[in-house]
């Protein structure tokens, strides 16, 4: 749900999801002298009480020594920025949220104007489409202090229903639609989400097994694919799954897919009935990191054609076809990409001709982003999409990393790419990170894993967004990284959603509220490092202004090196059509 208002010179531009409200603001021309900040109230129909929105920064001369972790009201320190979420709204809940100018000094902020916004959050399961989005992010302040920073081994179930936030119900409860004379056909890479699990709560190989014993007729198919290293030792999930399916006692359900060359999939088709009824995709794989620790999310396609159509794939999947051109021609004829993207769900199947044509079909989607692109990227950013990022224009451009660069054989030229697209002035890019110390800004020190071993530590979704904040935005999203191999190699699904505005606004929440996580945690390691080569570095916004300074780069689109001023048009909806 979106709700934009304009009172007494303010600006609300509020986007709601499920579990996060985003709101974009500005404010008029006779408002920027001597303003300090906003500061944020909101009242919960739910809780029926009213709470001042809170955060970390403080004016040094009221509060010059906080205890690491503290928060404080914004109506005493107030929000020197253009933007705000709130990450602690709940599914299908109306708040109301009152948002105040603030000018003076410090120890005397007077309030010179407000302006009200009502919204209501989406409701998680709705309509055709259904999003379920974890944390995604281990390394979290409040992480660390709701569970003392232990692992959740340690920590126990309520450590893991915090990082699961719904993801893990969700696939739960989709399995547990299938009764007595239904279907349900999986197609699954890393397949291992069971009964070793000592700490969790709901289990998902059983669940698998506990609706074949209902009656409904289960299948899947797991990456069974034979690879071995240089030393001679297996690798990919091969050998985890295989132990996973046997400790659960579901090898009857389950086939190995052994021609492949990565069989990334996951997702899940539903029958009922003998009819088709919806598709469970998604980036998540079933294991213990992929659910909890970095970020994911699992999507509900409530729709017969785009059920029926992933049903055509698994079993093209179900023949163990090598990777060659007829069978990657059989997907192309599957999911042809559209000469014009209709209205709707689109659906993508991999892997397709060595032309790259999906790979050219997103990057073209990209390219004709009017005002906004946001994308995220788990293995580095191909130059397909470098080449978008790299063009200087008015479209605000932002890209999540979980790295800068692909291999370590391309290590240097990539990282220099990434460092050369982000000095433009319409592009902003945030890598994964956590904040190691306590030293700094009193941060408390975030873990960065919930295991030992791991391939991903913050990002692995894998969607774009193309003018999020429109009448008619387009997320593209699934089981593929937007890479060469995700294209022409790997078993993989994308969907391409074009007009939905609900599902647009709650992956464009939980982006932002990403972004914003791992691009502070980015310039805490910049400045870490500085410090390591030059001796303590002073970082500036470790206070808040006392002047009106801070907003200068917010109005300057001549001098807008950090996007401050493109963000704060677009986010306020002066610049999304």
């Amino acid at each position: 749900m979106r709700k934009k208002i304009n009172q007494n010179g303010i600006t609300i531009n509020a986007i709601a999801g499920t579990y996060v409200v985003f709101l974009g603001l500005n404010i008029v021309d006779n408002l920027r002298q001597g303003f300090r900040g906003f500061a944020i109230k909101r009242y919960d129909s739910d809780e029926h009480e009213d709470v001042w929105l809170r955060g970390m920064k403080t004016f040094e001369t009221i509060q010059a020594s906080p205890a690491l972790g503290e928060t404080f009201v914004s109506i005493k320190h107030p929000i020197q920025g253009f933007q705000w979420s709130d990450y602690s709204a709940k599914p299908g809940i109306t708040y109301n949220y009152k948002v105040f100018c603030l000018y003076g000094e410090p120890s005397d902020l007077q309030i010179k104007a407000d302006a009200e916004v009502q919204i209501t959050t989406e409701h998680e399961i709705d309509g055709i489409h259904s999003v379920f989005f974890n944390r995604g992010s281990i390394a979290t302040q409040e992480y660390a202090r709701r569970f003392l920073n232990k692992k959740p081994s340690e920590a126990g179930k309520g450590a893991y229903e915090w990082l699961s936030r719904g993801l893990l119900e969700a696939l739960i409860n989709f399995i547990g639609r299938a009764g007595t004379g239904d279907e349900l056909y999986g197609a699954v890479y890393e397949f291992q989400y069971g009964v070793k699990n000592k700490n969790q709560y709901d289990d998902i190989l059983l669940a698998l097994k506990s609706a074949s014993e209902r009656g409904a007729e289960v299948k899947i198919i797991f990456d069974d694919v034979e690879e071995y290293d240089k030393k001679g030792e297996a690798v990919g999930p091969r050998v985890a799954n295989r132990a996973a399916i046997a400790m659960v006692g579901i090898e009857q359900l389950c086939v190995g897919r052994c021609n492949a060359k990565l069989m990334h999939n996951k997702f899940f088709v539903l029958k009922k009935n003998n009819d088709f009824k919806a598709v469970w995709t998604g980036s998540t794989n079933l294991t213990e990191n992929g659910i909890f620790g970095h970020s994911n999310l699992g999507h509900i396609v409530e729709d017969k054609d785009v059920a029926e159509e992933f049903y055509s794939y698994w079993e093209r999947l179900s023949k163990d076809p090598k990777i060659d051109d007829s069978y990657r021609k059989l997907n192309m004829d599957a999911s042809p990409i559209p000469s014009e993207l209709k209205t709707g769900t689109t659906t993508v199947f991999s892997p397709r001709g060595t032309k790259l044509d999906a790979l050219d079909f997103y990057q073209k989607l990209a390219s004709e982003a009017k005002n906004g692109l946001f994308m995220t990227f788990a293995f580095g950013m191909h130059q397909k999409f470098t080449d978008v990022y790299g063009n200087q224009d008015k479209v605000l451009k932002m890209a999540l990393l979980e790295k800068a660069f692909r291999s370590p054989n391309t290590k240097e030229a990539d990282e220099a790419t990434i460092a050369r697209i982000r000095r433009l002035d319409n592009v902003v890019v945030a890598i994964g990170n956590r904040i190691k110390t306590n030293s700094f800004d009193r941060w408390l020190a975030e873990i960065d894993r919930i295991i030992p071993k791991l391939h991903v530590y913050w990002i692995h979704t894998k969607y774009m967004l193309i003018d999020p904040l429109s009448d008619e935005p387009i997320v593209v999203g699934g089981s593929a990284n937007f890479s060469k191999a995700s294209t022409d190699s790997n078993d993989e699904n994308m969907l391409v959603i074009k007009g939905d505005k609900r599902i647009a606004d709650i992956y464009f929440g939980e982006y932002m509220r990403l972004f914003s996580h791992y691009s502070f945690r980015e310039s805490v390691k910049k400045s870490l490092d500085l410090e390591k080569i030059n001796g303590p570095q002073e970082w500036k916004p470790q206070f808040l202004e006392t002047t009106d300074k801070w907003i200068e780069d917010y109005f300057s689109q001549a001098n807008d090196k950090s996007a401050r001023c493109l963000r704060r048009l677009y986010f306020s909806g002066e610049n999304t059509e």
